[in-house]
This record gives C-alpha cells, sequence and structure tokens, in this order.
C-alpha cells in the first residue's frame, strides 16, 4: 500500500473514530434524559424519517402510552414533552447508521480502487461486523426496558457502551497503524517493560469503562454523593447483602460504586508513575508527549467524575465524563502505539 493510501484510510478510520466518539456523548444524553425507550419499533430503514405531521407524531406516542415506561413513571406526559425524548433517541439511532454509511461506502470504495492491503481487510471487515453487532445489541438493550421493568437491563447497557469503545479502539489503533513511520521493533528491554505495562493500563482503563456501565446501568452515581468516602466509609457496609456474594459487584449499588472509584484511585496513581517513567527512559519526544496529555486527560477526567458523584449526575457532566473516558483511553491507545513504532530517542532501534 503506497502512503497516499495508507494516509486516506487512516483519516476516513480517524473520521469514524471521531463520530463514535459523537455517538457516545449522544447516547449519555439520551440516557440520562430517560429518552431511550422512547422509540419503541427497530426500524433500521423507515426509521430514518421522523413523524412528519400531526397523524404520525399521535400514532407513535400512541405507542410509547403502551410502554412501562409511559404507564408507570411518564403517565402525564404530553405529546410536547414526548418529542424532546423522542428526539434525543432518534438522533442517536441517525448517528448509528450514518456512521455505518460512513464506513461502508469508503470501504467499499478503497476496496474496489485495490488500495487495501490483504492483511488489513478482515480487520476491516471485523470492524463493519461489530458496527452490525453494536446495532443489533442497542436495540436488545432497548427491548429489555418494554417488557415490565421501565429500565433496560444494565447488563445489555454495559455490553452495548463497551461494544462502543470497542469499535473506537479498533478503528484509532489501525489508523495510527497506518500514519506512523515504519521501523523495525525495539529490543531494549526497558522499552519492552514500559510497553507490558502501557498494555496493562489499556486493560485498567477497559475495566473502568465496563465498572462504569454498571454505575450507569443501576444509577449508583445517584447513591453515596460524597467523596472520598462513601457516607462516611471506605467500604459501605451494605455492600454484600445480595445473595449470593457475587451478584453484589453486578447488583450492588455500593460495591458497584465503590469498584468503580477504586480502578480510578489506581490510575491516579500508576498513570503519573508511567508518566515518570516514560520521562527518565529513552523513548521518543512524541511519546512524553502523549503520555503527558493522558496524565492531563485523566486528572480532568477525574474532576469531572467527582463533580459528577457530588452534584448526583446532572446530564452535561455526565455525558461528558462518558466522552471522557474515550478521550483518555485514545490517547492512551496513542502513547501506546509510540511506545511501539518510534524510533527510540532517535537512534535507530
Amino acid at each position: 500500500m503506497d502512503k497516499v493510501a495508507r494516509r486516506q484510510i487512516a483519516l476516513w478510520l480517524l473520521t469514524c473514530s471521531a463520530m463514535v466518539f459523537a455517538i457516545l456523548v449522544v447516547g449519555g444524553v439520551t440516557r440520562l434524559t430517560h429518552s431511550g425507550l422512547s422509540i419503541v419499533e427497530w426500524q433500521p430503514i423507515i426509521g430514518v424519517v421522523p413523524p412528519l405531521d400531526q397523524a404520525e407524531w399521535d400514532a407513535t406516542f400512541d405507542k410509547y402510552k403502551k410502554t412501562p415506561e409511559y404507564l408507570k413513571v411518564n403517565h402525564q406526559m404530553s405529546l410536547d414533552e414526548f418529542k424532546g425524548i423522542f428526539f434525543w433517541e432518534y438522533w442517536h439511532r441517525v448517528l448509528g447508521r450514518l456512521i455505518g454509511v460512513v464506513f461502508l461506502l469508503p470501504f467499499l470504495y478503497f476496496w474496489v480502487r485495490r488500495k487495501i492491503d490483504r492483511p488489513l481487510l478482515p480487520q476491516l471487515l471485523g470492524i463493519f461486523v461489530l458496527g452490525g453487532m453494536q446495532g443489533a445489541m442497542g436495540w436488545y438493550m432497548v427491548k429489555s426496558g418494554l417488557v415490565d421493568d421501565p429500565r433496560v437491563s444494565h447488563y445489555r447497557l454495559t455490553a452495548h457502551l463497551s461494544l462502543a469503545f470497542l469499535i473506537f479502539m479498533a478503528m484509532f489503533w489501525l489508523a495510527l497503524g497506518l500514519l506512523a513511520e515504519r521501523a523495525r521493533p525495539s529490543t531494549d528491554a526497558a522499552l519492552k517493560r514500559l510497553q507490558r505495562i502501557g498494555f496493562w493500563l489499556v486493560i485498567l482503563v477497559a475495566y473502568m469503562v465496563v465498572s462504569g456501565g454498571f454505575v450507569a446501568g443501576i444509577r449508583a452515581g445517584k447513591a453515596y454523593n460524597s467523596f472520598p468516602l462513601m457516607n462516611g466509609h471506605i467500604l459501605p457496609p451494605e455492600s454484600f447483602v445480595i445473595d449470593p456474594w457475587y451478584l453484589n459487584f453486578f447488583n450492588n449499588m455500593a460495591l458497584v460504586q465503590f469498584d468503580h472509584r477504586l480502578g480510578a484511585w489506581l490510575l491516579a496513581i500508576l498513570l503519573p508513575w508511567f508518566w515518570w517513567k516514560i520521562r527518565a527512559a529513552a523513548v521518543s519526544p512524541t511519546a512524553r508527549l502523549a503520555a503527558t496529555w493522558v496524565v492531563v486527560a485523566l486528572y480532568a477526567q477525574i474532576v469531572l467524575g467527582i463533580s459528577t458523584l457530588l452534584l448526583a449526575v446532572p446530564v452535561g457532566l455526565g455525558a461528558a465524563h462518558q466522552g471522557g473516558a474515550m478521550i483518555v483511553l485514545g490517547l492512551l491507545l496513542w502513547l501506546n502505539h509510540e511506545l511501539r513504532v518510534a524510533r527510540v530517542a532517535g537512534l535507530a532501534t
């Protein structure tokens, strides 16, 4: 693959990554405004067109009136109020379809023009499959809130959130690889150690994403709105009241929030330490810059998280905190990539 084609494909993947970030933020607002159950059908094609006249709005609202959310929570809602929650879910779905189009059409163009190297082809097809799975998971999640309980399954919500991050990671990592200059991997033991640490920090951030999904899913952010202690406790005494004990890690507000806080404390300690190790190592200036930005983004994310908690999850801060997680992850991926492909301190690797 020539350099021009590599750059074109990389920019396309970065555009798609930015769109995934946008849909993540819109999805956060959709969840926090309780808009996700306003559309009770999955119509991938005709669902792109919203209701256009009063009769269509009445018909759409009548379908919502049959849902547990309307019957148990929003039974006094007016049509105008319904339109407010409808459009958040509508734009979330439209943006998801748009991402599919923006991914598929350039992919077909690059493939027909033979600009995609053979090793890259299955990776791009895999991302497209993940995108399809994400759409199906989104509807599977919504369906769980249309039966008896007017809340979506927190397990399905966490899976939906995690898939979004996985798709972002795959596209962003591929883009970084396509933009990087070719270089032989270093055999330096100290650099290899940094690479291993960087990998496990990505795993820790992924843990934060999953635990954050459970916090959001059971609305644990509405409880224990104090910091640094949780209502005067490090670990609240009710953290293991559910039987069997292992369900507390998924269903107990106290333990779910504690687990999320624990991950944040670990990152707050480990990432600055990692930054210090990188500053002292023979790495490229770009790697040092990436390490600095990761630490800055992490502490901004921690401040956002604490503020969101203390204020009992206002919509703006909650959505920003969700988006901030993807920014931290993206910067950490950039750092990991620089540690793997950049030339060490300007020397040949």
